[in-house]
């Protein structure tokens, strides 16, 4: 591992990029589906009103998610740019304009579900779709970051086969964008083809744990914490 890599900047990032993953999947995965029907605008409104409290918490774990996404850019501009300052940086912007899609889906929540709770039938489907558009769009963003992030691994002298699985899951992602919208039937497909990014993610997270938490002291710790010197 490259010893300019800093344990405790390494522990913050990985926690930061846990919580954006542990936030999105909640959010995402589990909630939305409670409160959305994608086939039937009048089910999306009455669920809405039904379930406004599991409403409200999509919406809190979705802003989350903007939080932990936009910290987490940052912590890996402070991790990784000892290593290549251009990539690092090239990280955090990335990352930051994901954070910035999300953040325009979090507000569409939030529209309907105060639509729906004022007896509109039509406007929480619109926002839904929306929201899942501005997802959509900010998976090309998401797949951006990724690709640096793998070059900056390669660079670091962390394990080059993780390095690898971001650049390509990166590139996935990008290709996933484009192929929902050119073929919206290819999702199949397109759940394949990020894959590698997924596995790139929770070894990156893993290790960074790792790195961070991990008892034995290097000489860079050391010199990271003077007053701890005999």
């Amino acid at each position: 591992m490259d010893q300019r890599i800093s344990r405790p900047v390494a522990r913050t990032t990985g926690l930061l990029y846990l919580a954006l993953g542990i936030t999105g999947m909640a959010g995402f995965l589990l909630v939305r589906p409670l409160v959305f029907d994608p086939t039937d605008a009048a089910t999306t409104a009455t669920l809405l009103v039904e379930h406004e409290l599991l409403a409200r918490v999509g919406i809190a774990l979705e802003l989350a998610l903007v939080v932990s996404q936009a910290l987490a850019a940052l912590w890996f501009v402070r991790l990784f740019r000892p290593v290549e300052p251009f990539a690092a940086a090239a990280v955090g912007v990335l990352g930051m304009m994901n954070a910035v899609a999300i953040l325009g889906s979090t507000a569409a929540l939030g529209t309907a579900l105060g639509t729906a709770l004022a007896g509109d039938p039509a406007g929480p489907q619109q926002m839904f779709l929306l929201s899942e558009n501005l997802w959509l769009a900010g998976a090309a963003f998401f797949g951006l970051w990724l690709i640096p992030m793998g070059r900056l691994v390669l660079l670091s002298g962390l394990p080059r086969a993780l390095g690898w699985f971001l650049l390509v899951g990166g590139v996935g992602y990008l290709l996933q964008s484009f192929l929902l919208v050119l073929a919206p039937d290819a999702g199949p497909v397109a759940d394949v083809i990020v894959l590698p990014a997924t596995v790139g993610e929770l070894w990156m997270i893993g290790l960074l744990l790792w790195i961070g938490f991990r008892r034995d002291r290097s000489r860079t710790d050391v010199a990271e914490e003077p007053a701890l010197r005999p």
